[in-house]
């Protein structure tokens, strides 16, 4: 729960950069997020209004921590598009994301490990 509140403290700061820790754990915590948002709208009757006002809301931050992800590697946040090619696009993409960050600093920042521990 910390790192999805550390995330939407930088709502809009695409700069930098974000440990591989810090982006699962968001991820892992909007899936949840989802999945009990999408429960209230069954429930509610309101389907998909909640769930596209919450998509809507953290919209920016999804982008922000995952181009805060792809500089940790070095890689601009222009690499987002790739996901757009057909087929592998997307899976391109996650293997990136999930690949461990640039130990030594970069153009983007110094690394954020060293800078946590």
């Amino acid at each position: 729960m910390n790192y999805y509140l550390d995330v939407l403290k930088k709502y809009a700061d695409f700069s930098g950069r974000a440990r591989r820790q810090e982006y699962w754990m968001f991820v892992l915590f909007q899936i949840a997020a989802i999945i009990i948002v999408s429960i209230l709208d069954a429930v509610l009757g309101t389907s998909p209004w909640l769930y596209a006002l919450y998509a809507l809301g953290t919209l920016l931050p999804n982008l922000a921590v995952a181009v805060r992800r792809l500089h940790d590697l070095g890689k601009s946040g222009w690499w987002l598009l790739i996901s757009l090619v057909p087929f592998v696009g997307g899976i391109w993409l996650i293997v990136l994301l999930a690949t461990a960050g640039q130990p030594q600093p970069n153009q983007y920042g110094p690394d954020p490990k060293v800078l946590a521990a």
